[in-house]
Protein backbone atom coordinates (compact mmCIF):
# COMPACT_ATOMS: atom_id res chain seq x y z
CA UNK A 1 0.00 0.00 0.00
CA UNK A 2 2.91 2.32 0.70
CA UNK A 3 3.99 1.85 -2.92
CA UNK A 4 0.50 2.68 -4.16
CA UNK A 5 0.24 5.76 -1.96
CA UNK A 6 3.74 6.90 -2.90
CA UNK A 7 3.01 6.62 -6.64
CA UNK A 8 -0.32 8.43 -6.24
CA UNK A 9 1.43 11.14 -4.23
CA UNK A 10 4.16 11.51 -6.83
CA UNK A 11 1.55 11.77 -9.59
CA UNK A 12 -0.37 14.46 -7.68
CA UNK A 13 2.87 16.36 -6.96
CA UNK A 14 3.88 16.19 -10.62
CA UNK A 15 0.47 17.45 -11.69
CA UNK A 16 0.65 20.29 -9.18
CA UNK A 17 4.15 21.28 -10.31
CA UNK A 18 3.07 21.21 -13.93
CA UNK A 19 0.16 23.55 -13.21
CA UNK A 20 2.40 25.85 -11.16
CA UNK A 21 5.02 25.96 -13.89
CA UNK A 22 2.39 26.66 -16.51
CA UNK A 23 1.16 29.61 -14.47
CA UNK A 24 4.63 30.93 -13.73
CA UNK A 25 5.92 30.74 -17.30
CA UNK A 26 3.18 31.52 -19.82
CA UNK A 27 3.69 30.07 -23.27
CA UNK A 28 5.34 32.42 -25.74
CA UNK A 29 2.86 33.85 -28.24
CA UNK A 30 2.97 32.30 -31.70
CA UNK A 31 1.22 33.04 -34.97
CA UNK A 32 -2.29 31.63 -35.23
CA UNK A 33 -1.30 29.61 -38.30
CA UNK A 34 1.60 27.96 -36.47
CA UNK A 35 -0.66 27.14 -33.51
CA UNK A 36 -3.26 25.66 -35.86
CA UNK A 37 -0.61 23.58 -37.67
CA UNK A 38 0.75 22.25 -34.38
CA UNK A 39 -2.74 21.35 -33.21
CA UNK A 40 -3.56 19.65 -36.50
CA UNK A 41 -0.40 17.52 -36.33
CA UNK A 42 -1.16 16.57 -32.73
CA UNK A 43 -4.74 15.63 -33.57
CA UNK A 44 -3.55 13.55 -36.53
CA UNK A 45 -1.06 11.72 -34.29
CA UNK A 46 -3.73 10.97 -31.70
CA UNK A 47 -6.44 9.98 -34.19
CA UNK A 48 -4.31 7.45 -36.04
CA UNK A 49 -4.89 3.71 -35.67
CA UNK A 50 -2.82 1.79 -33.10
CA UNK A 51 -2.10 -1.92 -33.04
CA UNK A 52 -2.36 -3.03 -29.41
CA UNK A 53 -2.66 -6.72 -30.20
CA UNK A 54 0.52 -7.48 -32.12
CA UNK A 55 2.87 -10.23 -30.92
CA UNK A 56 4.87 -9.40 -27.82
CA UNK A 57 8.60 -8.91 -28.18
CA UNK A 58 10.47 -12.09 -27.15
CA UNK A 59 11.95 -10.69 -23.96
CA UNK A 60 12.27 -11.93 -20.38
CA UNK A 61 10.34 -9.72 -17.95
CA UNK A 62 9.79 -9.40 -14.22
CA UNK A 63 6.70 -8.26 -12.34
CA UNK A 64 5.63 -7.27 -8.85
CA UNK A 65 1.96 -7.22 -7.86
CA UNK A 66 0.74 -5.81 -4.55
CA UNK A 67 -2.83 -6.53 -3.48
CA UNK A 68 -4.54 -5.08 -0.44
CA UNK A 69 -7.88 -6.13 1.05
CA UNK A 70 -9.40 -3.47 3.30
CA UNK A 71 -12.39 -4.64 5.35
CA UNK A 72 -14.74 -1.86 6.42
CA UNK A 73 -17.60 -2.02 8.90
CA UNK A 74 -20.92 -0.46 8.03
CA UNK A 75 -20.20 2.14 10.70
CA UNK A 76 -17.28 3.28 8.52
CA UNK A 77 -14.52 1.80 10.68
CA UNK A 78 -11.67 -0.26 9.24
CA UNK A 79 -11.94 -3.78 10.68
CA UNK A 80 -9.00 -5.54 9.03
CA UNK A 81 -6.35 -5.40 6.31
CA UNK A 82 -4.47 -8.09 4.40
CA UNK A 83 -1.59 -7.31 2.06
CA UNK A 84 -0.14 -9.74 -0.49
CA UNK A 85 2.96 -9.27 -2.65
CA UNK A 86 3.63 -11.56 -5.62
CA UNK A 87 6.91 -11.41 -7.57
CA UNK A 88 7.11 -13.23 -10.92
CA UNK A 89 9.56 -13.85 -13.75
CA UNK A 90 8.21 -14.53 -17.23
CA UNK A 91 10.12 -16.27 -20.02
CA UNK A 92 7.86 -16.09 -23.09
CA UNK A 93 7.18 -19.22 -25.12
CA UNK A 94 9.53 -18.31 -28.01
CA UNK A 95 12.43 -18.23 -25.51
CA UNK A 96 11.31 -20.94 -23.08
CA UNK A 97 10.79 -23.54 -25.83
CA UNK A 98 7.66 -24.68 -23.99
CA UNK A 99 3.99 -24.77 -24.93
CA UNK A 100 3.40 -21.46 -23.22
CA UNK A 101 5.02 -18.70 -21.21
CA UNK A 102 7.19 -20.09 -18.38
CA UNK A 103 6.65 -18.33 -15.04
CA UNK A 104 8.69 -18.54 -11.85
CA UNK A 105 7.46 -17.18 -8.52
CA UNK A 106 10.45 -15.49 -6.89
CA UNK A 107 8.52 -15.42 -3.62
CA UNK A 108 5.13 -14.63 -2.12
CA UNK A 109 4.83 -12.35 0.91
CA UNK A 110 1.83 -11.43 3.01
CA UNK A 111 0.84 -9.51 6.11
CA UNK A 112 -2.41 -9.64 8.10
CA UNK A 113 -3.28 -6.43 9.94
CA UNK A 114 -0.23 -5.28 11.94
CA UNK A 115 1.26 -8.76 12.20
CA UNK A 116 4.69 -9.73 10.88
CA UNK A 117 5.36 -10.14 7.19
CA UNK A 118 5.54 -13.83 6.32
CA UNK A 119 6.30 -15.81 3.17
CA UNK A 120 4.80 -18.95 1.65
CA UNK A 121 7.70 -21.44 1.37
CA UNK A 122 5.78 -23.74 -1.02
CA UNK A 123 5.60 -20.93 -3.60
CA UNK A 124 9.22 -19.77 -3.42
CA UNK A 125 10.85 -20.73 -6.73
CA UNK A 126 7.68 -22.45 -7.98
CA UNK A 127 7.53 -22.64 -11.80
CA UNK A 128 4.58 -23.26 -14.08
CA UNK A 129 3.67 -22.86 -17.74
CA UNK A 130 0.82 -20.55 -18.74
CA UNK A 131 -1.01 -21.21 -22.00
CA UNK A 132 -4.35 -19.55 -22.72
CA UNK A 133 -7.21 -21.79 -23.90
CA UNK A 134 -10.43 -20.61 -25.61
CA UNK A 135 -12.44 -21.34 -22.44
CA UNK A 136 -9.77 -20.00 -20.07
CA UNK A 137 -9.70 -23.38 -18.27
CA UNK A 138 -7.68 -26.55 -18.64
CA UNK A 139 -9.04 -30.07 -19.07
CA UNK A 140 -9.42 -30.34 -15.30
CA UNK A 141 -11.60 -27.25 -15.06
CA UNK A 142 -8.84 -25.18 -13.45
CA UNK A 143 -8.88 -21.49 -14.39
CA UNK A 144 -5.83 -20.62 -16.53
CA UNK A 145 -4.46 -24.07 -15.70
CA UNK A 146 -3.29 -22.87 -12.28
CA UNK A 147 -3.17 -26.11 -10.22
CA UNK A 148 -5.53 -26.11 -7.24
CA UNK A 149 -3.46 -28.68 -5.36
CA UNK A 150 -0.59 -26.20 -5.02
CA UNK A 151 -2.77 -23.96 -2.84
CA UNK A 152 -4.35 -26.50 -0.52
CA UNK A 153 -3.15 -26.65 3.07
CA UNK A 154 -0.64 -23.82 2.63
CA UNK A 155 1.73 -23.13 5.53
CA UNK A 156 3.49 -19.82 6.10
CA UNK A 157 7.12 -19.29 7.08
CA UNK A 158 6.22 -19.43 10.78
CA UNK A 159 4.75 -22.91 10.35
CA UNK A 160 1.14 -21.69 10.64
CA UNK A 161 -1.49 -23.27 8.36
CA UNK A 162 -3.38 -20.60 6.43
CA UNK A 163 -7.15 -20.34 6.87
CA UNK A 164 -9.15 -21.37 3.79
CA UNK A 165 -10.11 -17.78 2.94
CA UNK A 166 -6.52 -16.54 3.12
CA UNK A 167 -5.34 -19.53 1.06
CA UNK A 168 -7.89 -18.65 -1.60
CA UNK A 169 -6.69 -15.04 -1.67
CA UNK A 170 -3.12 -16.30 -2.25
CA UNK A 171 -4.32 -18.43 -5.19
CA UNK A 172 -6.39 -15.56 -6.55
CA UNK A 173 -3.28 -13.36 -6.87
CA UNK A 174 -2.13 -15.59 -9.73
CA UNK A 175 -5.61 -15.52 -11.31
CA UNK A 176 -5.71 -11.72 -11.12
CA UNK A 177 -2.24 -11.38 -12.65
CA UNK A 178 -3.12 -13.46 -15.70
CA UNK A 179 -6.53 -11.85 -15.98
CA UNK A 180 -4.88 -8.48 -16.50
CA UNK A 181 -1.78 -9.61 -18.37
CA UNK A 182 -3.33 -12.22 -20.67
CA UNK A 183 -7.14 -11.86 -20.79
CA UNK A 184 -7.52 -8.09 -21.08
CA UNK A 185 -4.15 -7.22 -22.65
CA UNK A 186 -4.00 -9.97 -25.28
CA UNK A 187 -6.31 -10.72 -28.24
CA UNK A 188 -9.50 -12.62 -27.40
CA UNK A 189 -10.22 -15.70 -29.50
CA UNK A 190 -13.17 -14.91 -31.74
CA UNK A 191 -12.92 -11.15 -31.28
CA UNK A 192 -14.25 -8.70 -28.68
CA UNK A 193 -10.79 -8.15 -27.24
CA UNK A 194 -7.86 -5.75 -27.23
CA UNK A 195 -7.48 -6.31 -30.99
CA UNK A 196 -10.73 -4.35 -31.51
CA UNK A 197 -9.39 -1.21 -29.87
CA UNK A 198 -7.62 0.76 -32.58
CA UNK A 199 -8.29 4.44 -31.91
CA UNK A 200 -8.29 6.61 -28.80
CA UNK A 201 -11.79 7.05 -27.44
CA UNK A 202 -12.98 3.67 -28.69
CA UNK A 203 -14.83 1.46 -26.21
CA UNK A 204 -15.90 -2.17 -26.56
CA UNK A 205 -17.75 -4.85 -24.62
CA UNK A 206 -15.14 -7.53 -23.91
CA UNK A 207 -15.59 -11.25 -24.57
CA UNK A 208 -15.41 -11.81 -20.79
CA UNK A 209 -18.71 -9.96 -20.31
CA UNK A 210 -21.26 -12.05 -18.37
CA UNK A 211 -18.81 -14.96 -18.13
CA UNK A 212 -19.03 -17.23 -15.07
CA UNK A 213 -15.57 -18.46 -14.02
CA UNK A 214 -15.68 -21.01 -11.20
CA UNK A 215 -14.00 -20.04 -7.93
CA UNK A 216 -13.95 -23.43 -6.23
CA UNK A 217 -10.59 -24.47 -4.78
CA UNK A 218 -9.85 -27.95 -3.49
CA UNK A 219 -11.80 -29.26 -0.52
CA UNK A 220 -12.11 -25.86 1.14
CA UNK A 221 -14.33 -24.11 -1.40
CA UNK A 222 -16.95 -26.31 -3.07
CA UNK A 223 -17.98 -26.62 -6.69
CA UNK A 224 -20.90 -24.37 -7.42
CA UNK A 225 -18.89 -21.41 -6.15
CA UNK A 226 -18.85 -18.89 -8.97
CA UNK A 227 -18.11 -15.29 -9.96
CA UNK A 228 -20.36 -13.79 -12.64
CA UNK A 229 -18.94 -10.82 -14.49
CA UNK A 230 -21.18 -7.96 -15.50
CA UNK A 231 -20.85 -6.13 -18.80
CA UNK A 232 -17.05 -6.04 -18.98
CA UNK A 233 -15.77 -3.15 -21.09
CA UNK A 234 -12.40 -1.97 -22.39
CA UNK A 235 -11.87 1.73 -23.10
CA UNK A 236 -8.89 3.12 -25.07
CA UNK A 237 -8.43 6.23 -22.95
CA UNK A 238 -5.26 7.67 -24.44
CA UNK A 239 -1.47 7.55 -24.27
CA UNK A 240 0.94 7.70 -21.36
CA UNK A 241 4.61 7.17 -20.52
CA UNK A 242 5.73 4.52 -18.00
CA UNK A 243 9.43 4.18 -17.16
CA UNK A 244 10.30 6.12 -20.31
CA UNK A 245 8.22 3.88 -22.60
CA UNK A 246 5.24 5.24 -24.59
CA UNK A 247 2.17 3.24 -23.59
CA UNK A 248 -1.46 2.88 -24.52
CA UNK A 249 -3.75 3.62 -21.58
CA UNK A 250 -6.64 1.14 -21.58
CA UNK A 251 -9.35 1.30 -18.93
CA UNK A 252 -11.44 -1.71 -17.94
CA UNK A 253 -14.65 -2.07 -15.94
CA UNK A 254 -16.33 -5.30 -14.86
CA UNK A 255 -19.81 -3.84 -14.68
CA UNK A 256 -22.15 -5.03 -11.92
CA UNK A 257 -20.89 -8.50 -11.02
CA UNK A 258 -22.12 -11.12 -8.56
CA UNK A 259 -20.45 -13.90 -6.59
CA UNK A 260 -21.23 -17.02 -4.58
CA UNK A 261 -18.78 -18.99 -2.45
CA UNK A 262 -19.61 -22.23 -0.63
CA UNK A 263 -17.35 -23.45 2.18
CA UNK A 264 -18.17 -26.82 3.78
CA UNK A 265 -18.07 -27.06 7.58
CA UNK A 266 -19.37 -30.61 8.00
CA UNK A 267 -21.77 -33.16 6.54
CA UNK A 268 -24.54 -31.22 4.77
CA UNK A 269 -23.39 -28.01 6.44
CA UNK A 270 -22.03 -25.11 4.45
CA UNK A 271 -21.06 -21.49 4.95
CA UNK A 272 -22.49 -19.62 1.95
CA UNK A 273 -21.34 -16.14 0.97
CA UNK A 274 -23.19 -14.22 -1.73
CA UNK A 275 -22.85 -10.67 -2.90
CA UNK A 276 -22.06 -8.10 -5.54
CA UNK A 277 -18.84 -6.60 -6.85
CA UNK A 278 -17.49 -4.11 -9.36
CA UNK A 279 -13.82 -3.80 -10.25
CA UNK A 280 -12.19 -1.25 -12.52
CA UNK A 281 -8.80 0.18 -13.35
CA UNK A 282 -6.20 0.91 -16.02
CA UNK A 283 -3.72 -1.14 -18.04
CA UNK A 284 -0.63 0.48 -19.55
CA UNK A 285 0.56 -1.42 -22.64
CA UNK A 286 3.99 -0.69 -24.12
CA UNK A 287 3.38 0.42 -27.72
CA UNK A 288 6.73 -0.96 -28.91
CA UNK A 289 6.78 -4.38 -27.21
CA UNK A 290 3.05 -4.98 -26.36
CA UNK A 291 4.05 -6.00 -22.83
CA UNK A 292 2.00 -4.74 -19.88
CA UNK A 293 4.05 -2.25 -17.88
CA UNK A 294 1.54 -1.32 -15.19
CA UNK A 295 -1.95 -2.19 -13.96
CA UNK A 296 -4.10 -0.51 -11.34
CA UNK A 297 -7.35 -1.85 -9.92
CA UNK A 298 -9.99 -0.91 -7.39
CA UNK A 299 -12.75 -3.34 -6.45
CA UNK A 300 -15.69 -2.84 -4.13
CA UNK A 301 -17.45 -5.90 -2.72
CA UNK A 302 -20.59 -6.20 -0.58
CA UNK A 303 -21.49 -9.67 0.73
CA UNK A 304 -23.79 -11.53 3.10
CA UNK A 305 -22.61 -14.75 4.72
CA UNK A 306 -25.09 -17.36 5.95
CA UNK A 307 -23.83 -19.75 8.62
CA UNK A 308 -25.26 -23.21 9.41
CA UNK A 309 -27.97 -23.28 12.06
CA UNK A 310 -29.51 -20.32 13.85
CA UNK A 311 -26.45 -18.07 13.74
CA UNK A 312 -27.11 -14.53 12.43
CA UNK A 313 -26.13 -13.56 8.90
CA UNK A 314 -22.95 -11.53 8.52
CA UNK A 315 -22.85 -8.52 6.17
CA UNK A 316 -19.50 -7.14 5.04
CA UNK A 317 -17.92 -4.54 2.79
CA UNK A 318 -14.42 -4.94 1.34
CA UNK A 319 -12.34 -2.64 -0.85
CA UNK A 320 -9.55 -4.28 -2.81
CA UNK A 321 -6.63 -2.40 -4.41
CA UNK A 322 -3.99 -3.72 -6.82
CA UNK A 323 -0.85 -2.23 -8.28
CA UNK A 324 0.98 -4.49 -10.72
CA UNK A 325 4.13 -3.18 -12.40
CA UNK A 326 7.01 -4.39 -14.49
CA UNK A 327 10.28 -4.29 -12.56
CA UNK A 328 13.94 -4.68 -13.44
CA UNK A 329 15.90 -7.88 -13.05
CA UNK A 330 17.90 -6.20 -10.27
CA UNK A 331 14.75 -5.37 -8.29
CA UNK A 332 13.43 -8.88 -8.85
CA UNK A 333 16.59 -10.47 -7.49
CA UNK A 334 16.57 -8.19 -4.42
CA UNK A 335 13.07 -9.25 -3.36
Amino acid sequence: MKTIKREMGQAMLAAGLALAMAGAFPAAPCPASQSADTRARLVADLERAFDLAGPRAPEVHYFRMETQFVHIGFDGSRTGVETYVLTLKCVPAPLSGKDGDAYTCRDFRMRVNDGPEVTIPALKGWSYVFAMTPSGMDEGGQVFGIPHAKFENLIDSRGTRLPVGIGYAVYNNFIDFHGFNDVFARPAAGGKGIQDLETIGQKIVHAAAFSEPPVNLGAGIKEGSIFRNGEVTLDFKGLSVIDGAPCALVGYDSGESTLKMIMPTGPDKDIVTEGGSEYMGDIFIDLATRWVRRVTMGEFVVTRTTMPGPMPKIDSYTARHILMRMISREEYEKQ
